[in-house]
Order: structure tokens, then C-alpha cells, then sequence
């Protein structure tokens, strides 16, 4: 890292009624980056933010919001003027405790249920929530029919060029032979979001408020030694439907196991349920939104972008066929999709 950003830091730090000993990067990509600022008493984390300070004053107002209702995050420490953030250059930085505990994982259903409980406690928590005035509000609220539509016009898309080729790569071939079946499935899915269910859920939230984390992982969640569940990374936060959320967190669980276990599906709707009840309506939106191909569609379009500059071919077809296989484990979901539902 080269001295500007370390002079740049060290600006910022002055604004800090703390010593600072030490500063050891995390990471950082120019545009964003963390640092462990030790101090005479403790570990501070500094964050350098890719996004406008309008943006990181929504950040805050959601973090304050949930704090409030009981969701432990790391505090946010005041500088000497008594902001919350540090504006140089136009880039807010901001500065907040480091939390000693250990981060959880998915090795344990006892650990997966700790998990699911306190996501199901975030979105209790986050209701309420009303974005500050002036700042810029991060939503996805009733966006998803028109953003999965565009993925599959533009997946369609690379699935027609691959056909007109007249050499196909292995990625290629394996393209052609499933894209088909995937392509009825987003389409179905589609279909599903189209129904009322899901516009109504999103009326009820424009209402209530709901708050989404985006990066709900383990690796985001420290346990303390008090049996506390520190909430971390918060960069992310969205306003949207809990699905959104819980999706994910059912995708990072099954591509772990590399395919989708009934089972624990069951359970981990059972424990979301017990926290966060939702209504039977709420539930029905689950299953276009497993319909829909996330893992699929996800390795079709870094393929053809060329996202994973470092990545060579034999890598990407692993991975498309891994995702196929797990995508299609979950047709036993769907078909079950009433006897998983926890009401």
C-alpha cells in the first residue's frame, strides 16, 4: 500500500480523540479497504467506503434503527466534532469497535440454527424503519420481476450466440445441453413473482419497513463469550422483503453441501418461523424464488462476461457443472415445497 493512503488514514485518525499505535490493513481495492487501528485500550476498525456519504447516512440510520430493537452491532465511534463519519476527498470513512468473540459457521445444525434465529431477529428488528431525510436510500423493494427478467433476456441472449457458433467450447456444450430446462425454470419462476402474493408483501412493507442484510453469512456474525451475536458488515443493507435474505442464506447452506437437503430446509424455515412468523401468503413467495436458478445463472453470466479474469476454462466448467447439479437437486424442494413450509 502505497504512503498517499497511509498519509490519507492517518488524516482521518486525527480526527479522532484516540492514540493510535499501530495499523495493520485488512484489505483494501483503492476504491475501499479496512484497517485494525490499535489503540492504547483497544482494536478499532477503520473503513474506507466505495459509496457517497448520502449513501453511508442510510447505513447508519439502519444500524441505529436496529440497535434500538436489539440487534447487536460493533459501535460506531464519534470523532471529536461528534460525527459519525469522516468526509476526505469526498470518501466517508468511518470508525467503529472491534468485537472479540469467534465467528460461527454451517459445520453444526446447532450453529445453522444460531444463525437463522438472529436473521429472524434482524427482521423483526428492522421493522419501523424510516430512512432519514436527505439521504440516499438503498431499495429493491418491488424490483425483482424486472431485474430477473433482464438476467434471463441477457442469459438468453449468450445461449443464442453459443448456438450460431460454429465450434463450441466444453462451457458451450454444456450450455446447450441445459439451458433449456433451466430457461423454463426461470420463466415459471417469473410467472410466480407475477401473482399476487409477492406485490402484496411488497405493499406491506412499503408500509412497515423492513430492512435486508444482504451478506447474512457466518463469517459476518461474531459469538461472544456473553452468548451475544455481533452483527457485522452492514455495507450492504437494503430495504426489501425478508426473502431476499433468506434465499441467500439457503443458497450458501446447500452449495456447501452441494445439494439441497429437504431436511434441513424444513428446519431452517421451522427456525426463521419461530422468531419471525410470517403469514402463509409470505411463505408462498418462497417458492418461485427457489424456482428461479440463482447458482445457474450466476456461472452462465460470469462465464460470458469474463468476470474471473484469473479463472481458467477447466475451472469454469467445474463450477457450471457443480451449480447444475445442485440447481437441480432442488426440484425435490419444489415438489415438497407445501410440507417444508413451517405453518
Amino acid at each position: 500500500m502505497d504512503n498517499s493512503i497511509m498519509k490519507e488514514i492517518k488524516t482521518v485518525l486525527k480526527e479522532y480523540d484516540i492514540t493510535v499505535l499501530n495499523i495493520k490493513t485488512e484489505s483494501y481495492k483503492g476504491k475501499k479497504g479496512v484497517w485494525w487501528i490499535k489503540t492504547q485500550k483497544d482494536y478499532k476498525i477503520l473503513k474506507k467506503q466505495a459509496y457517497s456519504d448520502k449513501t453511508l447516512e442510510f447505513i447508519i440510520a439502519a444500524m441505529e434503527h436496529l440497535v434500538k430493537n436489539g440487534i447487536y452491532i460493533p459501535k460506531i465511534i464519534k470523532t471529536k466534532k461528534g460525527d459519525s463519519y469522516v468526509l476526505l476527498n469526498e470518501t466517508p470513512y468511518l470508525l467503529s469497535e472491534a468485537i472479540n468473540g469467534k465467528t460461527l459457521n454451517y459445520n453444526s445444525s446447532e450453529n445453522i440454527k444460531k444463525i437463522v434465529t438472529e436473521l429472524a431477529n434482524f427482521h423483526r428488528a428492522s421493522v419501523g424503519f424510516v430512512p432519514p431525510k436527505g439521504c440516499k436510500v438503498r431499495t429493491h423493494l418491488g424490483r425483482w420481476i424486472e431485474k430477473y427478467e433482464k438476467e434471463v433476456e441477457k442469459l438468453k441472449n449468450y445461449y443464442d450466440i453459443e448456438c450460431k457458433k460454429e465450434i463450441h467450447s466444453a462451457f458451450g456444450e454444456e450450455i446447450l445441453k441445459e439451458f433449456p430446462y433451466f430457461y423454463k425454470r426461470m420463466k415459471k419462476a417469473i410467472d410466480g413473482f407475477n401473482k399476487s402474493e409477492y406485490h402484496k408483501w411488497v405493499e406491506e412493507v412499503k408500509k412497515e419497513g423492513c430492512l435486508c442484510h444482504q451478506d447474512f453469512t457466518a463469517g459476518n456474525l461474531i459469538f461472544t463469550d456473553k452468548n451475544e451475536i455481533y452483527v457485522l458488515d452492514l455495507d450492504s443493507i437494503t430495504i426489501d422483503i425478508p426473502l431476499r435474505d433468506i434465499r441467500k442464506i439457503l443458497n450458501k447452506i446447500m452449495k456447501r453441501k452441494k445439494k439441497w437437503d429437504l431436511t434441513l430446509v424444513r428446519d431452517i424455515l421451522k427456525w426463521y418461523h419461530m422468531k419471525n412468523p410470517l403469514k402463509e401468503y409470505q411463505w408462498q413467495v418462497l417458492k418461485p424464488t427457489l424456482t428461479y436458478p440463482h447458482l445457474f445463472s450466476g456461472i452462465m453470466g460470469k462465464y460470458y462476461e469474463k468476470r474471473e479474469k484469473t479463472w481458467t476454462e477447466e475451472k469454469y466448467l467445474r463450477r457450471l457443472k457443480e451449480m447444475i447439479q445442485i440447481d437441480k437437486s432442488l426440484d425435490k424442494v419444489i415438489e415438497n415445497f407445501n410440507k417444508i413450509l413451517p405453518l
